[in-house]
């Protein structure tokens, strides 16, 4: 069974058309990048899978069931802009999703269910590479390691899809690179699935499994919001993946 299926989606603003026609599929583990000139829709689309957009004609599934209309534990995201909480160390940055989670109306564990979820973030923090800076709060960390607590923070709660909003455009080349190798890393020992939205063709060949090219068939000049933007091109670039690409 495919995790997310789009069947003939549109999505228009009044008399402006953002995307048309548009089809695409993926199954569990699968990692999509999304590429394409800015205003063709990427982003609209990546904000349908989170849940906070519906589609204005056409069909959205998540498991074969009509898409969640708002956004849920089982798809997480990460923008450019750190999602971080200020007033809270790192390890608390993590812990509180999973506090909401079972105790949704004091936002709070305790005993054994605030031991299990210390040991949950631990795992996590692990993972992305922040365990020696669990204590830390935010303004004492770097843009990479805030990155870091922003992935962990939605991979707590073991998303089944992970959406990734242009992530690492606001770090340094060097950094970038670093988190290219945490995400690939990540990636294989969890093996969630990916949707993420690039501006970076090197990036998106040397991440995903799959590279999805947005944009637009048809052209009026006259009239430039009349047609929207499709999938023109889905590459398979497995083979291709953690291999430095020059386009």
């Amino acid at each position: 069974m495919n995790l997310v299926k789009a069947k003939n989606i549109w999505k228009t603003y009044g008399d402006s058309i953002i995307l048309e026609n548009l089809n695409f599929s993926m199954k569990e583990g699968e990692f999509c990048t999304l590429v394409g000139p800015s205003g063709c829709g990427k982003t609209t689309f990546l904000r349908m899978l989170l849940g906070v957009e519906e589609p204005s004609k056409g069909e959205l599934l998540f498991e074969g069931e009509d898409y969640p209309k708002e956004p849920s534990d089982e798809r997480g995201i990460v923008f450019q802009r750190y999602s971080t909480l200020n007033h809270l160390n790192v390890i608390d940055n993590v812990i509180i999703g999973l506090e909401f989670e079972k105790s949704k109306f004091f936002g709070k564990l305790f005993g054994e269910q605030k031991k299990k979820a210390v040991e949950t973030a631990d795992e996590i923090l692990k993972a992305v590479g922040l365990q020696d800076a669990r204590n830390k709060f935010p303004h004492e960390l770097s843009g990479g390691m805030k990155q870091r607590l922003s992935i962990a923070q939605s991979l707590v709660k073991k998303p089944k899809l992970l959406l990734l909003d242009e992530p690492f455009g606001a770090l340094d080349p060097g950094i970038s690179l670093d988190m290219h190798e945490l995400l690939l890393d990540i990636h294989s020992k969890l093996n969630f699935a990916v949707v993420m939205v690039t501006h970076d063709i090197s990036e998106a060949f040397k991440l995903g499994t799959r590279v999805l090219v947005f944009d637009k068939v048809k052209v009026d000049e006259k009239y430039p919001n009349r047609y929207g933007s499709t999938i023109v091109n889905d590459i398979d670039s497995s083979n291709k993946r953690g291999r430095n690409i020059s386009l």
